[in-house]
């Protein structure tokens, strides 16, 4: 029997100066990630300081918004869902929901891609998944 991914109330986003570029790109469809310029490495979460180096020397970079999932788990609730480890093609991994699919037939390996949904009011959408 196939276990439909639930299309739950996402709660508002709080957004703040750190994070104003990155959701401003998800408005616009766009997935943004962290690169940091003394390593050449990309990071999630997009932040001002690189993990690697602990320098300020990052900027935001488009990401393709394409991955595989790399790990699951499915949530058996009144209102199923997904949650998930996505790894990027850019590498670096994300976690996050899968959404808009049949739960039963997620696995290991599988092609995602990014898309954005809505949250409650004026906030802006939540980044996740689904199946390519």
């Amino acid at each position: 029997m196939a276990t439909p991914a639930s299309n739950r109330t996402l709660p508002a986003i709080q957004v703040d100066p750190t994070n104003k570029p990155y959701f401003d790109a998800a408005r616009e469809g766009r997935l943004l990630i962290g690169l940091c310029k003394d390593t050449n490495k990309h990071f999630w979460y997009p932040r001002g300081c690189s993990p690697f180096t602990l320098s300020n020397n990052v900027e935001l970079v488009q990401a393709k918004g394409t991955g595989t999932i790399y790990t699951y788990t499915v949530m058996r609730t009144k209102e199923p869902y997904c949650v998930a480890y996505v790894e990027l093609d850019e590498g670096v991994r994300v976690f996050t929901n899968i959404v808009d699919c049949d739960l039963d037939s997620l696995k290991i390996g599988q092609k995602v891609k990014v898309v954005f949904k809505p949250t409650q009011g004026d906030s802006p959408p939540a980044t996740m998944f689904t199946p390519a």
